[in-house]
C-alpha cells in the first residue's frame, strides 16, 4: 500500500479535499484504471491550520433530514469544525468521489492525523 502525507497548512478547504480525493482514486499514478481499486493510502497533518475564504464558517450551513415531520435539522460549517474537523474534511471528501459502489471503499483509505 502506498502512503501519501498532505499537509493541509494555509490550504483552502475545497481545494485541498479535491487534491485528496485525486490521490484516493489514484490518478496520479500513471497506470490508473478507474474500475480498479488503487492502493494508495492519504494520511492528512495540521488539519486545524486549514484556512477558510470569504463568510464561509457562518454563512455555509449544513442541512440533515431525520425523515420525520420537521425533523430538519441545520449547523454553520463554524460549529461541525469546532466539533470534528475530520469528519468535515471526509465529508467534503466524500462527496468528491465517485457516486457507486467504490465511494464507501476508496473513503476507508483516508486517515486524518491531529
Amino acid at each position: 500500500m502506498k502512503k501519501i502525507e498532505v499537509d493541509a497548512t494555509n490550504e483552502s478547504l475545497g481545494r485541498l479535499s479535491s487534491k485528496i480525493a485525486v490521490f484516493l482514486r489514484g490518478k496520479h499514478i500513471a497506470s490508473y484504471q478507474p474500475n480498479i481499486l488503487p492502493q494508495v493510502e492519504v494520511s492528512v497533518k495540521n488539519l486545524k491550520k486549514v484556512k477558510f475564504t470569504g463568510n464561509k464558517l457562518k454563512g455555509k450551513i449544513y442541512y440533515k433530514y431525520s425523515g420525520y415531520h420537521s425533523g430538519i435539522t441545520s449547523r454553520t460549517l463554524e460549529q461541525r469544525w469546532k466539533k470534528d474537523p475530520a469528519e468535515v474534511l471526509r465529508y467534503s471528501v466524500y462527496r468528491m468521489l465517485p457516486k457507486n459502489k467504490t465511494r464507501d471503499k476508496i473513503i476507508k483509505n483516508l486517515k486524518v492525523i491531529s
